[in-house]
């Protein structure tokens, strides 16, 4: 005949789950499941809006800069520079790759494989963050032919390398990908 009664061991105690064990498990259980679903709304809350998911990304049509052109489009509400070199330019930039600079890159490294004609740049000078000239038609493009800054006087080529004036850092190449031949995703 079968018995309720738990088994009692040599020891005294009872062996295997006990009532009172079901009851913490239970309440324990619920405890951590009222916790995550107090917590995921809170977590969720935190993450970026629509809107600022929008911005964080950036397409701009390159089909229609000639090359020597120049475009300004705006990327996480700064200026950018997107510039189409012409083959004296790019030509000009190698050459200058080898130069002594306080920031040395190479044109390769600041332009992607493939399309070495395209240079993408944050159009904020990297001593004081004003706007360079030169991205515009008629504007002064410095003694190296590419940016200047006419806040504090800082020179950069063609390839946006600082090369004379007090900015530390050449302008800044923004992570880009060609999501066509006509059209790269800025961020």
């Amino acid at each position: 005949m079968a018995s309720d009664t738990a088994v009692i061991s040599e020891t005294g105690s009872e062996e295997g789950v006990r009532r009172r064990d079901w009851i913490h498990i239970a309440a324990l259980s619920t405890a951590g499941v009222g916790g995550a679903s107090l917590l995921f709304p809170l977590v969720s809350q935190m993450s970026a809006s629509a809107d600022v998911l929008a911005a964080s990304t950036t397409d701009v049509d390159v089909s229609a800069i000639q090359p020597g052109q120049s475009i300004k489009a705006i990327f996480r509400k700064q200026p950018l520079f997107v510039k189409r070199l012409t083959p004296e330019e790019i030509a000009s930039a190698k050459k200058d790759d080898a130069a002594s600079m306080r920031d040395p890159a190479t044109l390769a490294e600041r332009t992607k494989e493939g399309h070495e004609d395209i240079l993408v740049t944050m159009g904020v000078c990297t001593h004081l963050g004003c706007v360079p000239l030169g991205a515009a038609e008629g504007e002064n493009k410095g003694e190296f032919g590419g940016y200047f800054c006419p806040c504090h006087g800082s020179h950069y080529d063609v390839a946006g390398r600082i090369r004379k004036g007090p900015a530390p850092l050449n302008l800044m190449v923004p992570e880009y990908e060609f999501t066509s031949d006509a059209v790269i995703r800025v961020g």
